[in-house]
């Protein structure tokens, strides 16, 4: 699934191509792809047409274009979505869900979703902030993140350190790659009690979740396959300079030990055995 790395890309994308464009009109090719706007397809395309694209901005993993109504297009990617600029009369994608025409006749934008996983929404009156999305806390790139806050309040819980950096009330944008990574660097075990966290731990812990993911933004994000690419339908890059995720059994890049890999949440955890111990206390036992 695009994790903060990927969307940020694509909300570059829509930033630098949509913003300060009218919508002239609306195609929902599939209302799956629009079922979390509850007045219906029929409306999503109503609603927007005419308005225009003030801006593109992100909250974790959820992006969302204010429009000078006042209102807002939210979307999220799914485990598949794309945003796709085509020039009019390009051959439509095997999965369109959503096209969005402009009144200067220029690229197209489109919602491609192969499984229909994700959607997009007209939040009414959500310009600032989409009531929708409001409960998701910041992302660790954000200028208004309190790493003061983030801290206190992980160490006031009680769970594993990599379930917290999942909880997107918690701190939002993070998945499981990039909490690997993070945690490799910080030489720490995922399953390490938050409660047992050191202040300074806990501080170098957030420091190698903005590096990774700062990073992971220059190189465009991670793409495995095709699913996720930018609005030009470029892949991201950063897979090749992962240092768990995804690698077990290859040699850790700062011992040599095999790195493993652990099953965690329905899904995989991949550390190092040697730099990331398993804690006695771990809440897993």
């Amino acid at each position: 699934m695009p994790e903060l790395p990927e969307v940020e890309t694509v909300r570059q994308g829509v930033a630098q191509w949509v913003v300060g464009r009218r919508i002239a009109s609306v195609e929902v090719r599939h209302p799956r792809a629009v079922r979390r706007h509850v007045p219906g397809d029929v409306h999503f395309a109503d609603v927007l047409a005419g308005r225009t694209v003030l801006d593109a901005r992100r909250r974790g993993k959820y992006l969302w274009l204010p429009l000078d109504s006042g209102d807002a297009i939210v979307g999220h990617l799914g485990m598949s979505g794309q945003l796709l600029l085509q020039p009019p009369g390009t051959t439509d994608e095997t999965h369109l869900r959503v096209r969005f025409r402009f009144a200067d006749d220029g690229p197209e934008l489109r919602f491609v979703d192969q499984r229909t996983f994700g959607g997009l929404s007209v939040s009414e009156g959500g310009a600032e902030l989409p009531d929708e999305i409001a409960h998701i806390a910041r992302d660790p790139m954000d200028p208004e993140f309190s790493d003061e806050a983030f801290v206190a309040a992980l160490r006031r819980r009680h769970t594993e350190v990599k379930r917290a950096l999942l909880d997107q009330t918690l701190i939002s944008g993070v998945g499981n790659i990039y909490a690997d990574e993070a945690l490799w660097r910080a030489r720490l075990h995922g399953g390490r009690p938050t409660d047992a966290l050191t202040g300074p731990a806990a501080q170098r812990l957030l420091g190698h979740v903005r590096d990774v993911l700062a990073e992971a933004i220059s190189e465009g994000g991670t793409s495995f396959d095709a699913l996720y690419v930018n609005v030009n339908g470029e892949s991201g890059y950063f897979d090749r300079a992962l240092n768990a995720y995804g690698r077990e059994g290859e040699p850790c890049r700062r011992c040599g030990a095999p790195i493993r890999r652990e099953a965690f949440m329905n899904r995989s955890s991949y550390s190092c055995p040697h730099c990331q111990p398993r804690p006695r206390g771990s809440l897993r036992g």
